[in-house]
């Protein structure tokens, strides 16, 4: 295909920028297919069922596209906003992005997917249109998110046409997001390869466990979430769901027991050694602390709450917290909890991954990476030797300490690499990777990081693992077809 032809649905090409135009002058009703799987979320993501989208509006691309590009937005049926972008100069691909999060609230953030595509510009930058779904709503639901996210490439199919080769990519939960959709849908043509950076790849049931131990730790040094006047609730609650808390409120209580954002000489003797035994114990980053507690609070009373009806899929049964200035009077006072086997069951369908993988996936991740633990890649290469599914695999690590942002010549050096590598079938190395990013850099400059000898560690040697939490897959493809023939199985989107 040329840069300047797309495929229609009857497989003949028409010029890009006559599509572009006709674009702003039609309304098409979408056809059967196009809504995300609502039935099949819950129970292995079937076939889709059939609706009436509206047709994609033109609007004013971001401001780092200006001139480089036609952009479109929309709402789907299931009420997900959405965001596509085509090059002026199109290569024919298509990237459709999956983002990280989960954003909490019910309703879909219609500047979400327009926030993403500005952040995400170097892949329009290197000419690949570009999809991306705000999700029907906020909230944990990895399998309604994939399904939101093939939604959105099945509706730019059918206003764009078929592109010659279509890649996924998340970051963060995002990576969880697109790890899934290429179990499910990536066997069916849909998907030629995955880019997957700084993911959150151990999958639900075990990626929070460092998490859980932060909630029972942190509640056994401060007493302040609750506090002794306030209602008690299972720290595996996250927090009380009639609770109005804010974020505001829990960085307050955050710095009365530890001084976080004081300097060390203005933090009490008691803040020092408590911020000192939470950290140690944990093995979080001090600069990430806050964003891991509001996650363990926030997000978990999302999921436990909002998700699951008050069933508990978290435990630390058996966990032996080390670290502290007192390790015995730590695990002799920290709350114990066990899971409800079907709540876990649960989160496990719904964000585990089973390996089943058929499309070349490449991973970027960084070392430092203070969110995802690095470990986390340790876990998915588990994952895929499990299902024997790892010559689909090449992981790439840099020495960067970010989770939220790495290079852009990093990105761009990543598509390029797994383009080809879907183009001419030869599996590239990490080293052959990182020999290919300075040619990136000479246009954005900003830096290559890799370490191609680098191998992390086993994910149990950075989180505690609970009881038979060594073996990978977390969820197996056979505990995954059973399952699904659960009735309400998993999340509801």
């Amino acid at each position: 295909m040329s840069r300047s032809t797309a495929v229609n649905r009857s497989g003949r090409t028409r010029s890009l920028p006559r599509l572009l135009r006709s674009r702003a002058r039609r309304s098409v009703t979408l056809a059967a297919g196009v809504t995300a799987l609502v039935a099949g979320s819950l129970s292995g993501m079937g076939p889709a069922q059939a609706a009436t989208d509206p047709a994609p509006a033109p609007v004013s691309c971001p401001a780092n596209l200006a001139q480089k590009a036609t952009c479109y937005t929309g709402q789907d049926v299931n009420g997900a906003y959405y965001a596509i972008a085509v090059p002026r100069q199109w290569n024919g691909s298509l990237v459709v992005h999956a983002h990280g999060g989960p954003d909490l609230g019910e309703a879909s953030d219609p500047e979400r997917s327009l926030g993403d595509l500005e952040r995400w510009s170097v892949m329009v930058d290197q000419g690949y249109a570009w999809a991306g779904s705000s999700y029907r709503r906020g909230g944990y639901g990895t399998r309604m998110a994939a399904a939101d996210t093939e939604n959105v490439r099945r509706l730019f199919v059918h206003e764009f046409g078929h592109p010659v080769r279509t890649f996924v990519h998340g970051q963060s939960w995002g990576g969880n997001v697109a790890a899934k959709v290429v179990e499910v849908f990536g066997g069916h043509g849909s998907y030629d390869g995955a880019l997957l950076t700084n993911g959150v790849l151990g999958g639900g049931s075990r990626g929070y466990d460092y998490r859980v131990d932060l909630r029972v730790v942190y509640q056994y040094y401060c007493q302040n979430l609750p506090r002794p006047t306030e209602p008690p609730y299972p720290l595996w609650q996250g927090l009380r769901p009639t609770s109005t808390l804010t974020t505001a409120g829990l960085r307050a209580r955050l710095q009365e027991c530890t001084g976080y954002t004081s300097a060390p000489q203005d933090r009490t003797a008691l803040q020092q050694r408590n911020l000192d035994d939470i950290l140690a114990v944990t093995r979080i980053p001090e600069r990430t602390l806050e964003s891991h507690l509001r996650f363990s609070v926030f997000t978990f009373r999302d999921i436990v709450h909002d998700r699951l009806g008050d069933r508990n899929p978290f435990s630390n049964t058996g966990v032996r917290y080390s670290g502290s200035h007192d390790d015995k009077a730590l695990n002799a006072g920290v709350e114990r909890f066990s899971a409800d086997p079907e709540a876990r069951r649960d989160l496990s369908y719904d964000s585990d991954l089973t390996g089943r993988v058929t499309i070349p996936v490449l991973t970027l991740h960084a070392i430092d990476d203070p969110t995802a633990f690095i470990e986390h890649e340790a876990a998915y290469r588990a994952t895929l030797e499990g299902a024997h599914r790892a010559k689909h695999l090449v992981q790439t690590f840099t020495t960067e300490h970010e989770h939220s942002e790495l290079s852009n010549a990093e990105y761009a050096n990543s598509i390029a690499t797994l383009a080809t590598w879907v183009r001419t079938g030869k599996k590239p190395t990490p080293r052959s990777v990182a020999a290919t990013c300075a040619f990136h850099d000479r246009t954005y400059g900003t830096g290559c990081f890799y370490d191609p000898d680098f191998r992390p560690l086993p994910y149990a040697s950075r989180v505690e693992p609970r009881p038979q939490g060594l073996a990978w897959p977390a969820m197996t493809a056979q505990q995954e077809k059973a399952w699904s023939r659960i009735d309400g199985v998993g999340i509801a989107p």
